[in-house]
């Protein structure tokens, strides 16, 4: 099988009900598996939205009947607790008849800084990451109460009562070697979101090798290329920060200041704008490249769901069969 064509729900950029239509849409137009979010707050105050993901999953569970659903990614460390996240995932296994894959990572300050908890350094939250894989694993294990006592968190007498029939596969974020060799030991999956090989090797060596590795691209299609690139300018100026400062930055109005002398051109540069097909393909050849089995695409505006989700039956969809299998 070729490099699989993902759908992305961004909570960052659409509500609710919005975003359960629109992966009812990407379902019917053909994708191959659809990802979301996991926010509490947006990037940029533009973008407008952040709901609940793991609410709009289940919705999206009931709502469809063959896409794969991920969480691309939560964090198990700050507003959720990892015997939660564990609880979570696995009921969201059951309402969606064995679809589901929970994608981990160690979070934006962005999101989790709401708790109150503060943000400590990235080799913590790395720590933190692991205890809650440890923890979530256990628990999806099934074999009686779990009890654990670590460094960050603690586990009283838990235990799942809906397991389900096919266990969560369970996807870890790498942007960095160390995280790629933490998820080739003990996840199902890697996730990216640069289409580097060095993260892949990394993954594979760890024992990765045969594993899928998931990555997300954004685009913003639209047939008029000067609205398309706009569009993405007031969106995603802050998108080529990079996963350092992006994990650091407390709010919009950071991430706002930190845009304030990202152009247009910087943004056209770095992200397919308008409908000219052969260069989404060419992006993406990027990460096939690399070694990735599976890439979602994210399509800036969330007001532009559905004249993307007909171009990608008409035109990307035939265009990404032939140039990636699948």
């Amino acid at each position: 099988m070729g490099m699989q064509l993902g759908y992305t729900m961004m909570t960052e950029q659409a509500g609710p009900k919005e975003l359960v239509r629109h992966v009812v849409g990407a379902e019917e137009v053909g994708f191959d598996f659809s990802v979301s979010s996991d926010h509490y707050f947006p990037w940029l105050d533009e973008m407008g939205h952040s709901p609940h993901a793991w609410t709009v999953l289940g919705a999206a569970a009931q709502a469809t009947s063959r896409i794969p659903l991920m969480t691309y990614v939560t964090c198990p460390s700050f507003r959720y607790h990892p015997a939660v996240v564990a609880q979570k995932a696995a009921t969201l296994q059951i309402l969606s008849d064995g679809r589901f894959t929970l994608g981990l990572g160690s979070g934006e300050n962005l999101n989790e800084h709401v708790v109150g908890a503060g943000w400590p350094p990235a080799d913590v939250r790395q720590e933190m990451l692991m205890e809650g894989l440890h923890i979530i694993r256990e628990l999806f294990d099934g074999e009686g109460y779990t009890n654990f006592r670590g460094e960050h968190f603690d586990v009283e007498s838990a235990k799942l009562w809906d397991l389900p029939e096919k266990r969560v596969p369970i996807g870890v974020a790498s942007g960095g070697a160390q995280a790629s060799r933490i998820a080739g030991e003990l996840a199902d999956a890697l996730i990216a979101t640069e289409p580097e090989r060095e993260l892949i090797e990394a993954f594979d060596a760890a024992g990765g090798a045969g594993k899928p590795r998931i990555a997300q691209m954004p685009i913003s299609f639209g047939t008029d290329k000067a609205a398309a690139v706009a569009r993405a300018h007031t969106l995603f100026r802050w998108f080529g920060f990079g996963w350092k400062v992006n994990a650091e930055l407390p709010g919009p109005a950071a991430f706002d200041a930190a845009a304030q002398f990202v152009r247009e051109d910087d943004v056209e540069s770095s992200i397919p704008c308008g409908d000219d097909v052969a260069a989404v393909i060419e992006a993406a050849k990027e990460y096939a490249d690399a070694g990735f089995t599976h890439l979602a695409l994210v399509q800036i505006g969330g007001d532009q769901q559905e004249p993307y989700l007909e171009w990608t039956r008409s035109t990307l969809l035939p265009a990404w069969r032939e140039a990636f299998g699948g």
